[in-house]
């Protein structure tokens, strides 16, 4: 499928674009900045594939404006092959002003509650399908839907070796010794990386691509340090605002990296495998 992307402007929101600029980032899709004169800079997201689903993450990015103070963009079109919305200014470099209210932002979101983890649909993480079956207890979901799955889905595509998936099985087997259930379940952004966040003069101005579904503040935490989008501003504010239990930076952290990890083997390859390996091996598995 194609089309002219300003034709398909002009027909959503009424004005012709002036300029159309290529941007960097989307694993779903091509992104674009959109000028147009006398009018605020607009972002586009193109996916020409036959099953995009770019409604899904208009969906996600309304479901947090409307329950939650996070600055995401605001939705002006959408269908399953074109998101357009409105341009945060930026970039994704992080002071210790940056970082102190990302964590403000970030606890804040941690404080929307659900009866049950997992969300009414299932979403995305990184372009790839992520169930959110609803249940009552965390571990369970923890286990079935995150890190058995993922497994699941990255040994059939051939990089994770067999002798690991089943190294994983034992393991999930054995969670309950190591993880314990979360008061309630919070609302997480769920993809919270560098690129994933925008900020200006010590501020955050965007919080982009989301993955979202009520959780274990935890997996969210233990994701900001898997490729240091934070550091030590962070976590010092997030803990004086929710206090962070011990054992997560120890054990917990890498136990709930295995996620991302996992995602990163289906989507980029063999790369990652030897991080779960040794996680598994410092656990004794």
């Amino acid at each position: 499928m194609s089309f002219n992307l300003a034709d398909v402007i002009q027909s959503a929101i009424g004005y012709s674009p002036d300029h159309i600029v290529p941007l960097l980032g989307g694993c779903i899709g091509e992104v674009y900045r959109i000028e147009i004169q006398g009018q605020p800079s607009l972002v586009a997201k193109v996916s020409y594939a036959p099953d995009a689903r770019l409604g899904l993450e208009a969906w996600m990015l309304r479901y947090l404006r409307q329950y939650t103070s996070l600055p995401v963009p605001e939705v002006l079109f959408n269908d399953s092959y074109l998101l357009l919305m409105t341009f945060c200014e930026g970039e994704s470099h992080f002071n210790s002003a940056a970082q102190a209210h990302a964590a403000e932002l970030v606890a804040n979101l941690h404080s929307v509650r659900s009866t049950h983890f997992g969300l009414e649909r299932d979403t995305l993480l990184g372009g790839l399908h992520q169930p959110n079956l609803p249940k009552t207890e965390w571990i369970p979901f923890f286990r079935e839907q995150r890190l058995l799955y993922m497994a699941g889905e990255a040994q059939h595509s051939g990089e994770l070796p067999a002798n690991l998936y089943h190294r994983l099985l034992r393991f999930s087997e054995d969670l309950d010794r190591f993880l314990e259930e979360p008061d309630y379940p919070s609302l997480i952004h769920g993809d919270l990386w560098t690129t994933n966040l925008l900020a200006t003069d010590g501020r955050i101005t965007g919080f982009l691509d989301p993955a979202i579904y009520y959780a274990h503040p935890e997996i969210e935490l233990a994701f900001t340090t898997l490729f240091g989008t934070f550091g030590s501003p962070f976590f010092e504010r997030y803990h004086a605002l929710r206090p962070i239990e011990p054992g997560f930076f120890e054990v917990r952290r890498d136990i709930y990296n295995l996620y991302p990890l996992l995602a990163h083997v289906r989507l980029f390859g063999a790369g990652y495998v030897g991080a779960i390996d040794r996680v598994l091996l410092r656990l004794g598995y």
